[in-house]
Order: C-alpha cells, then structure tokens, then sequence
C-alpha cells in the first residue's frame, strides 16, 4: 500500500483564531488522512513574538520570518488568521506566487482586495478559500458557490455581527439602554476594547461585501455598502417596536432589483414572524432567497475560537482534497458580471418615526401635509403623552416610499416649529 503523502502546513498568527485552528488539525490528525487520503503535517507557524510562552504549542515551530514560509518550497499551503489587510495582503500575494494554496479568514482583507487575489490565485491555478471570513462556523460562502448555484439569488440579509446582537438582545429582554448593554458586552467579553467596528455596523457592512459578490456574481466592495450602528437606537424605540410585533436588528441586507444591487448594513425593525427575528444574544444567521430553492437560512455561531477554526479546517480539507486529485484552483473568483450599486437615495423603503412634537390641534394635519407632498403616507400612528404637557410623542410608520422622498420630508419636519426633535428614524424590513 502506497504511503500517504504529506501536505505541509504553515499557519499565519497565532491568536484565538490560530491556537484554534493548531487544536484542531492536532485532534484531527488521525481523520484527516482518512478523509482526505493525504496526512497533515504542521511545519511552521509565524508569530510576532518568539519568546512568549505558548502552553500546548510546539516552540520549534514558531518563526517570526515570513520569508522563512515563502521560500521553503516543501509548505503547500498557509492559512492566514493575522486579520488586518497588511501584511496579510503582502504575504498572501507571495505565498499564491510562490505556488502555495491560502486558507483565509480575513474578512477586512477579502471585503477590500478579495477580487485580486482570487484573480492572481486563479492564474497560479491555487485555492484560495475563505469559509470563515464571514459568519465564523456557519458554512454560507461555499453553499452560495455550490449547493445553492443553480439558483438565481435575488437576496442575502442576515445577522452577522455578534457583538451588536448580543446588545439588542439585552435591550429587548431586559429593557436596557444601549451603553448599558455595551458595558455588559464588554466585560463579558463579546465586545472589543474599542468596539466601534461592531457598533458602527463596519464589521457586518465587510462581511456583507463578501456575501454579495459571491451570491450576485458582480464585485462588492465594502465601500458600497451604506453602513449604520445602532447607537442611537434607545429602550424606548425597542418597547415601541415590541409593541407592534416587531424586533430591532443589525441586518446586512444584499437585494437585486432590476439589474442592480443594493446592498446596506442598518438596523431595522423585523417582523416577529420573521425567521432572523429569533436568532439572539451571539449567534448569527443568514438568511437566502434563490428562484429554485425559496428560503434558506443558516443559522450558528458566527464567532470565537472553535467556531471561525471549524470554518478554517472545513477549507483546509477541501484544499487537501484538490490538492490529492490535483485539481486546485477549481472554483475561484465566480464574479462574471458588473451590476452598478444602487445608491441608499435610489432605495425602497419603509420606515419608523418618532417625533416629539406639540401637543396641540393642527400639528398631525401640517405633518400628514408635508409627507403627502413627498409621496411618503402614513401606514400606522400612535400618540402618547410625554413628561411635558406641552408636547406629545407620534410614532409614525410609513408605507413604501423612495428614499430621496422621504429625506425631502424629514428635512421640512426639522424647520417646523411644531416638531420638537425627531428622535428615531429607523427602516422597516419587508
């Protein structure tokens, strides 16, 4: 019986994502022969810092030279889990010319220049695979590319930032406000030091880049996408929303509509009928409408060390396999087409308002006047009493209108002397 062959492996990083991934292909180094019909073999391992103890890891294999790694002929293939564009972008352009396959989970680097590495890793003939660069465990970028490519997909809206969900799920169950919630996030852990990535919406906006390049087959970069956090969403637009059936979510929505693409990260009230609705505290989803399939949704945990290291070892199997049969480079960048990025102004949407406003007759008619001007009609209202006896909160929802329109109106409401403030604007999902 022939010996399998080795297939070398260097790692790039060394953090939760790498210590991860290093666990992983030790627990699984009996089976990954089996399954793939090659042995695995962990031959270097880039740190920053050689000196560091690293309880569990084998210091021989650390190196701080990635030159070491490009130039030793013998590694197939390095998975890259640094983050951050450079050097990731320096070194993953080198170890594909170097005729190496690259696992990545690099969402900020494949959301900005996936479509030249995929380009270049299609011209060396190499994988270059990146399940976990969106969503950590959950598989939804090689379903798009496989299962689901019979389908022509007109949307991709998901929860893909754990962080933010963790907070909203802590302002609707416990009727906190949003610091609060943050605060409880970070001490827990599930939010960074500096969190504004998550809060801001940037984290979700890259990974929906990714997702909608792959799912329209037309290049996304992240700065098309409109990006907003959920900042100023407060308690009170969360019991308001609960009131009328709904949630308040960070959603990362991707649409075609006639031949272009919207693609937007915003928070937005959501059907409690909806699917997405029930995906609390960290976990993600994403959500998939094709014309053959309907709907799919995936659902899991979209973050942390085993979860993005699943994705990881996922992509180093299917390369292993490539690898045995020869036949690497086999799907790369599927971007066959070139759809303009609608802009946010261009859009559809419904939304919710709420409005500190003067408590006297007239005030309901010169507001219904200025929306009816811009095409913008009311759908719902409710009015409530405030602290202040001279003025009352409306709560608006409105029927579908283009963007532009409704900006119009809102920017007459804020020279009307009977409006006090407008204190949330949100989108409604449909």
């Amino acid at each position: 019986m022939t010996a399998a062959r080795n297939i070398r492996i260097a790692i790039l990083g060394l953090g939760t994502v790498g210590f991860g991934v290093y666990e992983l292909l030790k627990r699984q180094e009996g089976e990954l022969e089996a399954k793939t019909g090659l042995r695995v073999e962990v031959a270097k391992i880039l740190v920053r810092n050689i000196a560091k103890p690293r309880e569990g890891v084998d210091n021989t294999l650390l190196t701080d030279c990635f030159e070491e790694i490009a130039e030793d002929a013998s590694i197939d293939m390095i998975v890259e889990v640094m983050g951050g564009i450079e050097p990731a972008r320096t070194y993953i352009t080198k170890a594909l010319k170097a005729g190496k396959n690259v696992v990545t989970a690099n969402k900020d680097l494949m959301a900005t220049h996936g479509g030249e590495l995929l380009h270049l890793a299609q011209e060396m003939g190499k994988d270059l695979l990146f399940e976990a660069s969106v969503a950590g465990g959950i598989p939804i970028i090689s379903p798009l590319k496989q299962c689901l490519a019979g389908n022509h997909i007109t949307e991709v809206v998901g929860i893909v930032n754990g962080t933010t969900n963790y907070i909203l799920t802590k302002m609707a169950a416990e009727g906190m406000e949003f610091s609060d919630a943050l605060h409880m996030a970070t001490e827990l852990g599930y939010a960074e030091v500096d969190p504004t990535a998550d809060i801001e919406g940037y984290d979700a906006g890259r990974k929906l880049a990714i997702l909608a390049s792959i799912a329209f087959h037309s290049p996304v970069a992240f700065r098309d996408v409109h990006t907003e956090g959920i900042t100023k969403i407060t308690a009170a637009d969360i019991h308001y929303a609960q009131e009328i059936g709904c949630v308040i979510k960070l959603l990362a929505i991707a649409r075609e509509t006639d031949g272009r693409i919207e693609a937007s990260v915003q928070p937005m009230l959501l059907s409690k009928n909806h699917p997405l609705a029930s995906v609390d505290d960290v976990f993600n989803a994403v959500f998939v409408h094709g014309d053959a399939v309907d709907d799919a949704m995936f659902y899991g945990r979209g973050a942390g060390r085993f979860p993005t290291a699943s994705a990881c070892l996922g992509d180093i199997i299917d390369c292993m396999r490539n690898i045995h049969f020869q036949c690497t480079g086999r799907i790369s960048c599927t971007c066959y087409r070139n759809l303009p990025v609608k802009s946010m102004s261009e859009t559809l949407q419904r939304y919710f308002l709420r409005l500190q406003v003067l408590d006297k007759p007239g005030v309901l008619a010169a507001i219904s006047s200025v929306m009816g001007r811009h095409g913008v009609s009311i759908k719902q209202l409710v009015q409530n009493p405030t602290d202040n006896a001279s003025y009352a909160e409306l709560v608006l929802i409105t029927d579908t209108v283009r963007e532009a329109d409704f900006r119009h109106a809102l920017d007459l409401f804020l020279q009307m002397e009977q409006i006090r403030e407008v204190s949330s604007l949100i989108r409604v999902y449909e």
